[in-house]
Order: C-alpha cells, then structure tokens, then sequence
C-alpha cells in the first residue's frame, strides 16, 4: 500500500464523470493506497520540513445523483516527506506565482518522498515555454511583447494566433487574419492585463479538423483523442466547447513522441499530454494533464492505471 497525499482543486469542485484527477484516485484506490487530499494553500514550510493540512477520503463513481468522494476522518496535518509516498501535484493552473511557490516547497521533500510530476521540472517547464525546444516539431512561432515584431510576424506568416503565454483551457486566444486592423490593440491589451511575453504562432486551418490530444506515460505515448472545435470557433479545448472523438497516432505523431519521450522521462515528467495540430506540436502540457478519461472511453484503455504502474515502478511503500 502507498500513501498518496493529492494536492489539487476542492474535491468537491470535481466533475467525477471527465476528470483526470479523479480517475487517478479510483485507480490508486482500486490498487489498495490509501488517499489524503489537500489544495496547495494548506502547505506550510517550518523547521526544515514541509506539512500539508490533509484529510483521508475515499472517493467513488456517483449513483444517481450521489456523492463522489466521503470523508474517512478529520484533518490531520503530515509530514509530506515522513509520512507519504507519493504527493499528486494536481491543481489546475493558472501557473502563477502560487503555483511556482507550490513547487519550490514540493522539491524540498522530492528526495524523501515521490512527488509527480516532478515539482522542479514542472517549474522549469510551462506549457508554452518548454516545447520552444523542439522548434523542428512546431509551427512558426514567436514569443514577444512587440507590435512591430508581432506585425512583422504576421506579414510573413499570415493569419496568425495569439495568446497568453500562460493561459490555460484555451482562454484568451485570438485567431487574427492578415488583413485584421485589431493587432495593435489586442497587443495593447495583452501588455496592460500581463507583464509576460505572449506567443505567436502561424495559424493551422486544419485546426477545424481537430486538435489531438496525446497522453504520454514515462515518455511513452498510451493514448489519444481528437479535440474538434464547435462551429465558429478555433478553440478546441474540451473546456471551451470542443468535443471529443476517437483518434489513432499518424507516422508524424509517433515520431513527435518519440522525439520527446525520452526527455520528459529524464526529466521526471510521469504524466503529460501534448497538443498536436496538423502534425505541428503547439503545447506540452505537464502542470495538471487532463483527457484520460476520454481517451479510456475511445480506446477501451486504462491510462490511470498505466500511470500507477508508472509511479509504483518509482517509489516503493515507506516503512510503518
């Protein structure tokens, strides 16, 4: 039996029918490991060591209208490196400074206890920032704060995408065509609502056939859904309306893992999913991946569980 401290959103929030979350903790639950959860603010670092307020559950597929997790006893502040061994870094984004912090106090038990995915690689790679490492992989992309360059950008490229350089669920992403008078002030609003750089990129009109999402596993790819925008839109994030359909890996796809598989296992990355556009990868999602759920109900897949085997390969029980 494993100890799993999931730090994440309220439980209570939870979506039980889609979320990923969620699924990994009946799958942990389904092998025997017991489950606390905690949000991110219930962390406190004192005297060399890092405690979480955190309360047992057991969690459940709901009936009827029923409940999807129950309390199994009263909060209880843990030693995350003493007493568990595996911490689930969950929490959805925006990854901000409290996310950040998040990972600078979870890195300081990662030599004592397991935390997934690795709270150091986390920091050191944004969704948006860290695939400008395999720019053969991409579509033509720039990272800026620059009209002029951002102008330019659209001059060579054409229509054009733009969007916060740390945004997520495909919030603020504008498609701006060639002959759009509205950049200027869309890179003004940029600049007034964040102090980051926000990214260009090349439109991809293939984008109204689908964004795939790919989960990969230890570096290995398991699964995958076609994301499809709804009509009218070229969001298609299933939390902006996109909906979900049954997909395979292409030739392109396989080798785009294969290229990034074995820098996200070195990197102690368990559980990422990439976002796929035409071929072009866009994004590699390691903060809090979703789309397992889906992909299971496609595919006839368990990825929960290939994650568990994944993560129980790294960490054995701590001694009791």
């Amino acid at each position: 039996m494993l100890i799993v401290a999931v730090q994440m959103d309220p439980i209570e929030a939870v979506k039980p029918a889609g979320d990923s979350t969620f699924a990994l903790m009946l799958s942990a639950q389904a092998r025997g490991h017991a489950l606390w959860h905690h949000l991110s603010t219930d962390l406190t670092y004192v005297g060399g060591r890092v405690l979480a307020r955190a309360r047992p559950l057991a969690v459940e597929r709901p009936v009827a209208g029923g409940a999807h997790f129950r309390w199994t006893g009263e909060p209880t502040t843990l030693d995350l490196g003493r007493d568990t061994d595996v911490v689930l870094m969950r929490q959805d984004p925006p990854f901000d400074m409290a996310y950040i912090t998040a990972t600078h106090l979870l890195e300081r038990v990662q030599g004592e206890t397991l935390v997934v995915n690795d709270p150091a690689e986390v920091r050191n790679a944004p969704e948006k920032l860290f695939v400008l490492g395999f720019p053969d992989l991409m579509p033509p992309t720039m990272v800026t704060r620059s009209l002029d360059q951002a102008a330019a950008f659209r001059a060579e490229h054409g229509d054009i995408v733009v969007k916060p350089l740390y945004g997520n669920a495909g919030s603020a992403v504008f498609h701006i065509s060639a002959a759009d008078a509205n950049l200027p002030a869309l890179v003004e609003l940029f600049a007034d609502v964040w102090r980051e750089p926000f990214m260009v990129q090349k439109f991809l009109p293939d984008v109204s056939a689908g964004d795939k999402r790919i989960v990969l596993v230890d570096g290995m790819p398991t699964g995958a859904i076609n994301r499809r925008p709804k009509a009218g839109e070229i969001r298609s994030n299933l939390a902006a309306g996109g909906a979900a359909e049954a997909a395979m890996l292409t030739p392109r796809e396989e080798a785009i893992c294969a290229a990034i598989g074995p820098e996200l296992k070195r990197r102690g990355l368990v559980f990422v999913g990439i976002d796929v556009i035409a071929g072009y990868l866009t994004e590699i999602n390691v903060t809090s991946p979703t789309g397992i759920v889906a992909i299971d109900r496609f595919n006839g897949t368990d990825t929960a569980a290939a994650i568990w085997d994944a993560i129980e390969a790294r960490r054995q029980p701590i001694a009791n």
